[in-house]
């Protein structure tokens, strides 16, 4: 398979459903795991880097976690084709930038990820539309049973889990959710709700992460360590603030509707009448126009499209799908071109 094909179908996170859907676009668990008496995936050499590669895939394939068709081998994936992997959040920057032996496996509705030779030995990942912690922790946890009956992970009775980074020693589980916070930005108030999930130990990031702008109102909220609590616990820790990071977007999304409803209107279909007819559009405006319609939507101020059609622009718009779905690469006067040719065609089915 191709990266190219994956394009053809969203991945089910995309879906719009789960509890909170209207703020919460996807739920994430990750887990980071090594094999024991090899390196560090950094320290390998590339002899066992393609030993550690071929180890685990042969596991993934024969214990069915993802079909043939469905392994990319990332060292022979192009650029582009990496770069679409980035964007549908399946493999991590810096795991479409190594070199040597590595690959990603990919499960049916891109719920499951498996990252081999990241940053760690094994990156395992399960992605759930809506507020679904829990239930991505289950299949993550479910996906480690399966691998490690067949290795022996580097593991310390004290410390846990060993890892290529400090802050994922112990459990090396990594749970976000994806949040769209629209409102909170237009009244001020994120900064202020930002202050309060830090204090609890929580990270705030951008649509892609680490280092990574919050470009369309899109933040991912997470745990900023593992280690010395289990994972029940950290689920729990930002499973209890998200639904209060929810009320508060809520409450900002009602307040502007009570306040100073005209001008919200004018907002958002100014932003439906640019995806209905512009032109040219560059990535960066596009997340900003979708986040206001996705608001318009989910308050009832506008009669269509889905919300899913809008979470599923959010990726057809990037960059990378653009140039695949043409097939070549494209200059950025043409991207914005196709991208307003693109969100015409979705906008307008008619």
């Amino acid at each position: 398979m191709k990266p190219i094909d994956l394009v053809k179908s969203p991945g089910e996170w995309l879906q719009a459903g789960g509890p909170d859907s209207g703020v919460v676009i996807s739920s994430r668990a990750r887990l980071a795991r090594n094999l024991a008496y090899y390196p560090f995936a950094p320290r390998l050499s590339m002899a066992e880097r393609a030993e550690v590669h071929r180890k685990l895939r042969d596991i993934i394939l024969s214990e069915g976690l993802a079909t043939p068709e469905m392994y990319i081998e990332l060292t022979d994936a192009g650029e582009l084709e990496r770069r679409l992997l980035v964007e549908r959040h399946l493999i991590s920057r810096e795991h479409s930038d190594s070199d040597g032996r590595r690959g990603v496996a990919v499960g049916d509705g891109e719920v499951v990820s498996i990252m081999v030779n990241e940053e760690d030995h094994l990156r395992i990942q399960v992605m759930k539309s809506g507020m679904q912690l829990a239930k991505a922790w289950e299949i993550a946890s479910g996906v480690d049973d399966v691998i490690e009956a067949h290795v022996e992970y580097a593991y310390d009775p004290d410390l846990g889990y060993l890892t290529a980074c400090p802050t994922n020693v112990g459990t090396g589980l990594r749970v976000s959710v994806m949040v769209h916070l629209p409102a909170l930005v237009l009244t001020g108030q994120v900064a202020k709700v930002f202050q309060a999930v830090t204090r609890i130990n929580l990270a705030v990031r951008g649509l892609y992460g680490e280092g990574t702008d919050a470009t369309g109102h899109f933040y991912q909220i997470s745990n900023q360590s593992t280690l010395g609590k289990s994972e029940q616990q950290l689920i729990d820790t930002v499973e209890s603030a998200i639904p209060q990071v929810v009320r508060f977007e809520q409450a900002a999304r009602d307040s502007l509707v009570r306040k100073d409803r005209t001008r919200l209107e004018d907002r958002i279909w100014r932003a439906y009448g640019m995806l209905k007819h512009a032109r040219m559009v560059s990535s960066e405006e596009t997340l900003t126009l979708l986040s206001a319609v996705r608001m318009g939507l989910q308050l009832g101020l506008l009669p269509g499209p889905k919300l899913e059609i809008i979470n599923q622009l959010i990726l057809t718009t990037q960059p990378a799908h653009l140039q695949a779905l043409q097939g070549r690469e494209l200059s950025v006067p043409e991207r914005d071109r196709i991208r307003g040719e693109h969100l015409r065609s979705i906008m307008n089915p008619n």
